[in-house]
């Protein structure tokens, strides 16, 4: 899939997802849906987190500052914070070594 350089990959997160195929390690049809999803701070819109939870799909997500300052303050009526993967890094780095 091929966007402008100027073009979110945000915008084209669901027509992959959808587009996905997850080999089996056996005789068998590909999987639809993988079993989690990582993705970087660019990927945190609450419209990407409700798409994944509808189709049961396990994400680490971390969240952005912005989001984390308004649910702050909101206080009590901001909700809990998604769940934190301790070794974001990893994500990180895949993203890195993609972009090379």
């Amino acid at each position: 899939m091929l966007t402008g350089g100027n073009t979110n990959d945000c915008t084209q997160f669901t027509a992959v997802m959808e587009a996905i195929r997850v080999p089996r390690l056996g005789p068998g049809r590909p999987r639809l849906r993988p079993a989690h999803v990582l993705g970087d701070k660019g990927y945190s819109s609450r419209a990407i987190r409700t798409w994944l939870r509808r189709r049961g799909i396990a994400h680490t997500i971390p969240e952005r500052a912005d989001q984390k300052r308004n649910r702050t303050r909101r206080g009590s009526r901001g909700g809990r914070p998604p769940r934190f993967d301790k070794q974001r890094n990893v994500v990180e780095g895949c993203f890195n070594r993609l972009k090379q």
